[in-house]
């Protein structure tokens, strides 16, 4: 088994999927790829970070959605039409895409969100981890560290997880949460982020055992 192992998590918002990534890169000595993505982007491409900021993990609103049937990969091509001439949402998902595939080159990565999952699904030794958690722990979390009420926490989850869920579907033709989709589903909300991570660290062990 080559020891490139690429490790990809898509999470809810609040479940801490975010802690668990980091924490998953330390322990098993692998590099971490989070939003720090965008800044490669906006250095490989020139276009200003705080831009890109502005519309990442965000799916564009044109109606090359309804050309594309929800694959990126399509429409482009049908089309004609060059990078400049594309939304800025869509020149920075092709941006990461590469700047995803060349990092998962130089050695064992940690993906946190971006359709990592789906960029990088032909890789011989991908393990894709959906992490989520029961509302009331992901409030109780939201409303702890972002100092907002609960109430407030409520909300910003909803339009955050409708918001990374309408980036995946778009971008991936997939849907984002489902479980076909990935190799491990973990409720932090029941064994917490320490345990996610022991979980996930297990699942290599057990993989590299079986070659």
């Amino acid at each position: 088994m080559n020891d490139n192992i690429i490790i990809t998590i898509a999470r809810q918002y609040g479940s801490g999927g975010h802690e668990v990534g980091r924490r998953l890169a330390d322990a098993l000595g692998y590099a971490f790829h989070d939003k720090s993505l965008i800044e490669k982007a906006a250095e490989k491409s020139g276009i200003s970070l705080e831009v890109l900021k502005s519309v990442d993990e965000k799916a564009t609103s044109s109606f090359l959605y309804s050309i594309a049937m929800g694959n990126y990969d399509m429409y482009p091509l049908s089309i004609n039409m060059s990078p400049y001439d594309m939304p800025i949402n869509d020149r920075l998902f092709n941006l990461q895409a590469d700047i995803i595939r060349e990092e998962a080159k130089k050695g064992s990565s940690v993906f946190v969100g971006r359709c990592a999952d789906y960029i990088l699904n032909d890789h011989p030794n991908i393990v894709k981890v959906y992490i989520y958690g029961g509302m009331d722990s992901r409030v109780e979390r939201v409303s702890r560290i972002v100092g907002v009420s609960e109430q407030d926490a409520r909300v910003l989850i909803y339009k955050t997880d409708k918001k990374r869920a309408n980036y995946y579907n778009y971008y991936t033709s997939l849907k984002w949460g489902k479980s076909d989709n990935y190799n491990l589903m973990i409720d932090t909300g029941k064994v917490g982020t320490e345990g996610a991570v022991k979980i996930i660290c297990e699942y290599i062990n057990q993989m590299k055992k079986r070659g």
